[in-house]
């Protein structure tokens, strides 16, 4: 495990794999380093590139933080491309998906934007979450109830049907995620009320890949197809049988393709 410092002092811890041009993963809620569907993505990034996978702050190895504002996660990822070089490749997932799209909006120096199901609200099949989600999720866990802020997110956003809740919190994924309950209040950020930032999104001018799974919530395909339309130039791949947990083995050369600049002129 590496760490560095963020602007605001809070501790980032990361791993690398590999050598050669950086690439950093950003992970969605409640997932990190140790835990969630892209450990054996990094891995196997690491055969072609230099890759960074870290945890995004308050969670897993990183430190604590109860400033939300998205601000200070893009200096997280400031710090981290410094440390990588001065610029890198990076690909998002979910939320992170989100924090990547806005990451280069901001014009941090990014190589290569990629990402995985941005979760917006778009379309037809968009559901109407709690107006005021993000000031519940962060009461929710500044009175120290992270099994209530994991149900929440859980049931009141993702969607998932309140039945499979209970067996979900006798399962050892649940001991899991609840630890990284204080992060969720970043990811609510991140995602920008579950609208896209349609404007910011436009002036992002780096080479640009989304991407999204066949089998996936038919909200996220129309959001990935609304992000890869309007940013300039950007590609869309649709992954064959994959959901919004999709596999290494399927995402991976698709990756490797494009930070290798396969496509590096996908945008101007």
């Amino acid at each position: 495990m590496h760490t560095i410092t963020s602007r605001d002092g809070t501790r980032i811890a990361y791993d690398v794999y590999g050598a050669g041009e950086p690439v950093i993963l950003v992970e969605g809620a409640l997932c990190g380093r140790h835990f969630g569907p892209t450990n054996k993505l990094a891995a196997e990034l690491g055969k072609h590139f230099r890759v960074y996978h870290y945890d995004r702050r308050a969670r897993g190895d990183s430190g604590p933080s109860t400033d939300y504002s998205i601000e200070r996660e893009l200096e997280d990822l400031s710090a981290l491309i410094a440390e990588a070089g001065g610029s890198a490749s990076i690909i998002g997932f979910s939320s992170g998906a989100c924090l990547a799209i806005e990451a280069a909006a901001a014009g941090l120096p990014i190589r290569h934007l990629a990402f995985y199901e941005p979760p917006y609200m778009v379309g037809p099949k968009a559901r109407k979450v709690p107006q005021n989600f993000e000031a519940e999720v962060q009461q929710l866990v500044a009175d120290g109830k992270n099994g209530d802020a994991v149900a929440y997110f859980m049931t009141k956003l993702i969607g998932m049907p309140s039945i499979f809740l209970l067996p979900m919190k006798f399962s050892k994924m649940w001991k899991q995620l609840t630890p990284q309950a204080p992060s969720l209040p970043f990811d609510m950020e991140a995602v920008n009320g579950f609208n896209p930032p349609i404007e910011r999104m436009r002036r992002i001018a780096v080479p640009t890949l989304a991407i999204n799974g066949d089998k996936t919530f038919p909200v996220i395909i129309d959001s990935t197809k609304l992000c890869a339309d309007t940013i300039p130039g950007a590609g869309h791949v649709i992954l064959p049988g994959q959901t919004h947990e999709v596999k290494a083995e399927a995402i991976a050369p698709e990756l490797v393709r494009f930070f290798s600049g396969a496509a590096a002129r996908i945008a101007a």
